[in-house]
């Protein structure tokens, strides 16, 4: 029996969607994977942002900071 175009067509689509379908599946997996682990090391990250977080709060911000910030923003919004 001789393979009409149509037939074609369908073998062509479901073997299409096929790929699709295992490409995204093997997508979700490696991005689970990637997340438990991520997840698994964060514990010794998080003492090391805490602790840079943590000197960033002990800076003191002097008014001439202060004033050279809001010039530097009144400049980027008359520019605009």
């Amino acid at each position: 029996m001789e393979t009409t175009l149509i037939d074609q067509g369908v073998s062509l689509m479901l073997f299409g969607m096929g790929t699709v379908f295992v490409f995204l599946a093997l997508l979700v997996f490696a991005t689970t994977a990637m997340s438990t682990l991520v997840n698994r090391f964060s514990a010794k990250g998080s003492s090391v942002e805490s602790e840079v977080n943590e000197q960033h709060s002990n800076q003191v911000t002097t008014p001439q900071i202060v004033k050279a910030i809001e010039k530097a923003i009144a400049a980027h919004r008359t520019n605009k």
